[in-house]
């Protein structure tokens, strides 16, 4: 996933090892290229511009589109939106500069995005690429792929159960948006409230 969510990490952190599916086809109108963040319209979606496909691309070939200013606007946005958040420059040059890295393949963005998210609530799993797609994994293996889908909503799933922090904008609490904005308001309390937020013992 892209910039990927509190959910998403709710399970993640309940795992030593962890293998990134990378042969998958690639699928649209998902999280691969898509987060949420809040600002003061309300929740926005950022999203990563993709060069067009040709019948089925497997996730690891899957380009950035950089004839779009992409990264400059999606920037400006995260400025505005987070740059009074207590924690806003203690994480944002480290994120910038991955996100200006102009990575050629969405995969190795989102890698390294997610690198540094576990560094930043200092989770460290051994991480690994998938070799092949193996439709049935080995027994030893839990199969989460395709469990978190941006067309359901997370409340439809056994991992996460929002437990609320400070947001920069509005009275309400919003749900599950990118880690990114739990980072910026609550820096390194966001592994305890990540613990919190943990619906389901996966590991088990």
């Amino acid at each position: 996933h892209y910039l990927p969510s509190i959910e998403y990490f709710c399970v993640l952190q309940q795992f030593d090892t962890i293998v990134f599916e990378q042969h998958e086809y690639y699928v649209k109108q998902s999280y691969r290229n898509r987060s949420y963040i809040r600002t003061s319209q309300g929740t926005e979606m950022l999203v990563v511009p993709l060069t067009a496909k040709h019948g089925k691309v497997t996730i690891k070939d899957v380009r950035i589109d950089y004839s779009q200013k992409w990264q400059n606007n999606q920037w400006r946005t995260l400025e505005t939106a987070y740059r009074k958040a207590p924690f806003f420059e203690y994480y944002s040059d480290e994120l910038r500069s991955i996100l200006f890295s102009n990575q050629q393949f969405l995969f190795d963005l989102n890698m390294l995005l997610l690198s540094f998210c576990l560094k930043a609530i200092k989770l460290k799993p051994t991480i690994a690429a998938s070799v092949s797609y193996e439709k049935i994994p080995a027994n030893d293996v839990l199969d989460l792929r395709m469990q978190i889908e941006a067309k359901k909503p997370h409340s439809s799933r056994l991992f996460y159960k929002p437990e609320s922090y400070h947001q920069v904008f509005g009275n309400g609490f919003v749900e599950n948006l990118s880690l990114i904005d739990l980072l910026f308001c609550e820096g390194p309390r966001a592994t305890a409230i990540l613990v919190a937020s943990r619906k389901e013992n996966l590991n088990k």
